[in-house]
């Protein structure tokens, strides 16, 4: 392949009561609302996109909200932790506001030189933010209570659990392009060639010895890469049909389309298009104002707005 994958466009995660999931990623943390929309496959829940100023791909969380869903397990066989760039000299500042919202932080030794903070988010997922160069594309978002110097500027990294890590590694390097950077015991590191894009680094941890987890809330559901356009995404469907992985025909994500396959290690990992964006249907100052539809369930709203559960403003914004 002569193309290859810049980083990460999003990450999607399973959250059980999505008011206090507004609150935490949109409140306490600062990101944008970027798009409030619906499960495609399950409209009558929720589906939460929190990103920078204008959702660029590579900033990108999103969340299924089921109400009442049960806690997932951590292990092997999906991502363990998902890392948010912060600016330089910002740890103290996180400490300091998850402190007064009562949320239990561990600021712990530097990984790969990099100041390093940690904690989860109200529903088990391992949240890290990690002291980096902010890279160049991302907006910051200046409507919320977090002063710009501190913001989140996107992803840093994700960390995937895996039995074994070889095989992934192999689809990492021989196929995405990226290359092995940095290695701490059974910590792997891989970042693509795009330097400055935001995004571009995936742990792989070797865990041999831990039993599989289970995705559900408070686990990441997906990690999706990215791909120019609609023709790239062709091409990466060709090449990894030829290497015998199963992958889904392209889906219409109204923002994006998308394939699907797993990867050696059992993680679900996509590759959606940059285009269109997220001001395909609002103007980028309304970004997640109102409840979007896609056009083939816009004719069902009414029923949809009845049975989704009410959210109001996040609270801290």
């Amino acid at each position: 392949m002569d193309i290859k994958i810049p980083g990460l466009h999003h990450v999607t995660a399973i959250a059980s009561d999505p008011q206090r999931n507004l609150d935490f990623y949109a409140g306490l943390l600062g990101l944008r609302f970027v798009k409030r929309t619906v499960n495609f496959d399950d409209p009558g829940t929720h589906h939460f996109y929190f990103g920078d100023a204008r959702g660029t791909p590579g900033t990108i969380l999103t969340f299924f909200a089921w109400p009442g869903a049960r806690r997932g397990i951590r292990g092997t066989g999906q991502v363990d932790a998902v890392a948010f760039a912060i600016p330089k000299n910002s740890t103290g500042y996180w400490l300091e506001r998850l402190k007064q919202e009562h949320v239990p932080a561990e600021r712990t030794s530097p990984r790969f030189d990099e100041e390093l903070t940690r904690f989860i988010d109200p529903d088990g997922l391992l949240i890290e933010l990690i002291e980096s160069g902010a890279p160049p594309n991302v907006e910051g978002w200046h409507g919320s209570s977090v002063p710009a110097e501190h913001s989140i500027r996107g992803f840093h990294s994700v960390s995937a659990a895996l039995e074994g890590y070889e095989r992934t590694a192999k689809l990492l390097t021989d196929s995405f392009g990226y290359l092995l950077v940095n290695q701490s015991n059974n910590r792997f590191r891989f970042a693509s060639q795009n330097e400055t894009a935001a995004g571009r680094v995936i742990d792989l941890l070797c865990m041999p010895d831990a039993q599989p987890g289970r995705v559900a809330a408070g686990s990441v559901h997906h990690i999706a890469f990215r791909a120019s356009d609609g023709e790239e995404q062709r091409q990466w469907r060709e090449h990894l049909v030829a290497l015998a992985y199963n992958v889904t025909p392209v889906i219409d994500r109204v923002y994006f389309h998308s394939i699907y396959f797993r990867e050696p290690g059992g993680i679900l990992f996509e590759i959606a298009t940059d285009p269109p964006g997220f001001t395909l249907d609002e103007d980028l100052n309304q970004l997640g104002e109102s409840l979007q539809l896609p056009p083939w369930l816009e004719s069902s709203r009414a029923q949809i707005e009845k049975v989704l559960p009410p959210i109001a403003p996040p609270t801290n914004q």
